[in-house]
């Protein structure tokens, strides 16, 4: 097996993926991709070169664990990384950060040995790529409840899968598929399936034409009685007892997803300054970048980013709870959209041809707001907590209120 981290600029270390080589390693690769982003947006064409030249870095291994051969980046490395590539074409980013939240997840632990294996390997050695597909057409995504029409049928020989999935992000170039399903079972197992792409009886309906994140070739996928090993039932339980998500992953989504659409927003901040630095109306005589509107604009956008970094580089540290993940998500992606947004009325229509990025930036951030969990999801969900809370402090168990008057007789 390679080892994909001799491939990364002296990166023989972790510590290393902190390093100014690897951050200009970064810079390259947000140059390289912004390159080439308003053709794949455009077209809806899949970044397969991205995928080619991450691979080339050894940058899809980068949160397989270090004793796997992998570069076992933590998750405020692993941000950057999104960042970067975000920053040049978000799509790419989106299918990575997939990749990467699998990686860091463990949850491959708990596979038979040799299939948990083989998906590292062949990402070392190919640059496999893995995501779940779990959204169907009638269902919707299986976080607001419900089970999925997709059915793996028990034979002999091993499971059969038929169904259908839609919004499947980086169809077009996975290897491996975490199919949510449920058996065929009198009382079924839900869960996931492990799907290799390229066996028999699946087919891809080339139907992705979004308005922004075109890239992602997140295309309709049918499952038409793909025959399965039994043992690839990974991860399935019975219905309705399913194991929580672990916190530590639900801060990893929240924190990637966000770094992915806050680099939007900063792509767009920097194309409304060089435009605003460009521009010279010919009433005025000078750029618009010398207006107070304009600075205390811009001022205001950079506040926003600001606070951004400071919320996405604290959960990523470590210093947010993992309860509070969503949180961040709806801070984070919400100041986002303020910042594209504030672009585009600034800019007026130049903002919106088809000529300049601006409008590519504002079709891809107001993405943010469709992943699970959506927006109401995350206030509602803090709301409860916090009615929940303040039921606690009015009614509190037997004995807690004793030990909290003691504590509080005996604070100096």
């Amino acid at each position: 097996m390679p080892n994909s981290v001799l491939r990364l600029p002296a990166a023989e270390t972790a510590h290393q993926l902190d390093s100014a080589e690897f951050a200009a390693l970064l810079d390259t690769l947000t140059a390289e991709f912004a390159a080439t982003a308003e053709q794949h947006d455009r077209d809806a064409s899949f970044p397969h070169q991205n995928f080619e030249r991450l691979h080339e870095l050894g940058l899809l291994a980068l949160t397989v664990p270090r004793a796997q051969g992998g570069l076992g980046a933590n998750l405020s490395q692993t941000a950057r990384v999104v960042a970067a590539v975000a920053r040049g074409e978000p799509s790419t980013a989106l299918v990575l950060a997939m990749q990467y939240l699998h990686h860091a997840s463990g949850r491959a632990a708990k596979w038979p040995q040799h299939l948990a294996g083989r998906v590292v390997e062949e990402t070392l050695r190919d640059g496999a790529l893995i995501n779940a597909l779990r959204v169907e057409p009638e269902l919707g995504t299986p976080a607001r409840g419900g089970l999925p029409a997709t059915t793996a049928r028990r034979t002999p020989e091993g499971w059969r899968i038929s169904g259908r999935k839609i919004y499947s992000t980086g169809i077009p170039r996975l290897t491996w598929l975490a199919v949510w399903a449920r058996s065929d079972d009198a009382e079924p197992l839900v869960g996931s399936w492990l799907v290799r792409r390229d066996t028999p009886g699946i087919s891809i309906v080339e139907n992705w034409d979004h308005l922004g994140m075109r890239a992602t070739g997140s295309h309709e996928v049918v499952f038409d009685d793909v025959l399965v090993p039994l043992d690839h039932a990974v991860d399935v339980a019975p219905a309705g007892t399913a194991p929580e998500l672990d916190a530590s992953l639900l801060l990893w989504m929240s924190v990637l997803l966000s770094a992915i659409y806050d680099a939007v927003a900063r792509a767009a901040r920097d194309w409304l300054a060089t435009w605003l630095e460009e521009r010279v109306p010919a009433n005025l005589g000078a750029p618009l970048s010398t207006l107070p509107r304009f600075q205390e604009a811009l001022g205001e956008i950079d506040t926003w980013l600001f606070s951004n970094r400071v919320l996405l580089d604290s959960a990523a540290n470590g210093s947010v709870a993992a309860t509070d993940a969503f949180r961040i998500k709806y801070l984070a992606t919400t100041q986002a959209i303020k910042v594209v947004e504030k672009a585009i009325e600034l800019s007026g229509n130049p903002g919106l041809s088809r000529t300049n990025a601006l409008q590519r930036h504002y079709r891809d951030v107001l993405c943010s707001r469709i992943h699970t969990p959506q927006n109401d999801t995350i206030l509602t969900t803090s709301g409860r907590a916090a009615f929940a809370a303040r039921a606690v402090k009015k009614h509190p168990p037997a004995g807690v209120a004793g030990i909290s008057s003691i504590s509080a007789k005996e604070a100096p």
